[in-house]
């Protein structure tokens, strides 16, 4: 059996739900593991229509096996968040594991954890990466010494079972994979940017359009103040 081991998903106001559940679904499995689902402020934050409650401070945990950071709509004001940016900082030098998913590795990149280092991060907004010193990867898990980032939302998943794998071993990872069926095999093969239908990306780049330059300013504020 692991030895017991805490890990906490970092959430804020706009996190993208999947990057959170998914993830955290398959961990829930792990034998041994704690998981707390923390903010900045605790209590309640809305993604993408849910709402989820009851959650703790992120300043009340003392400290964590595992610190992980999901993406969303909301990374950039979470990383211009000085209460929020501090303990992430603070939970992440004590963690075993730094890891995000999505956006959340710019999170980690705002932090200062990623300089010089490999980094996985949502297609649309991967080139943002090297602001914080990072350098961009497409893999849909990324590691680089104890920091394992994933890709864009449902690459969490794919994340988490990694993990699971480093903290209890294979088969364990491999069990939870059997246990919550997962065995992708998607309708259409439009899932990154490099196989959609060059429509489809049309139409998905359009869409992405009028929060680009606005999260772009956002992101390279956060890279000036951690300059």
């Amino acid at each position: 059996m692991p030895a017991p081991i805490t890990i906490v998903f970092a959430l804020y106001p706009g996190v993208t739900h999947l990057d959170f559940t998914g993830p955290h679904q398959v961990l829930a499995r792990l034998p041994g593991a704690r998981l707390i689902a923390a903010s900045e402020a605790g209590g309640e934050i809305e993604a993408d229509g849910l709402t989820f409650a009851g959650l703790a401070r992120l300043k009340e945990i003392e400290s964590c096996g595992v610190i992980c950071v999901p993406g969303g709509l909301g990374c950039t004001a979470a990383m211009n968040d000085p209460a929020f940016m501090d303990q992430i900082k603070r939970l992440a030098a004590g963690a075993r594991y730094i890891t995000s998913v999505c956006t959340g590795s710019l999170i980690l990149g705002a932090a200062g954890l990623l300089r010089g280092k490999r980094a996985a991060c949502h297609w649309a907004w991967r080139d943002m990466l090297p602001l914080f010193g990072a350098i961009a990867d497409p893999a849909r898990v990324v590691r680089a010494g104890n920091i394992l980032t994933g890709g864009g939302v449902t690459a969490g998943i794919d994340f988490a079972l990694t993990l699971a794998a480093e903290i209890a071993g294979p088969d364990v990872a491999q069990a939870i994979q059997l246990t919550l069926e997962y065995a992708p095999a998607p309708p259409f093969n439009a899932g990154r940017p490099e196989t959609a239908p060059p429509e489809i990306l049309a139409r998905v780049q359009a869409l992405m359009a009028p929060m680009a330059e606005a999260r772009r300013a956002e992101t390279e504020r956060a890279a000036a103040i951690l300059a």
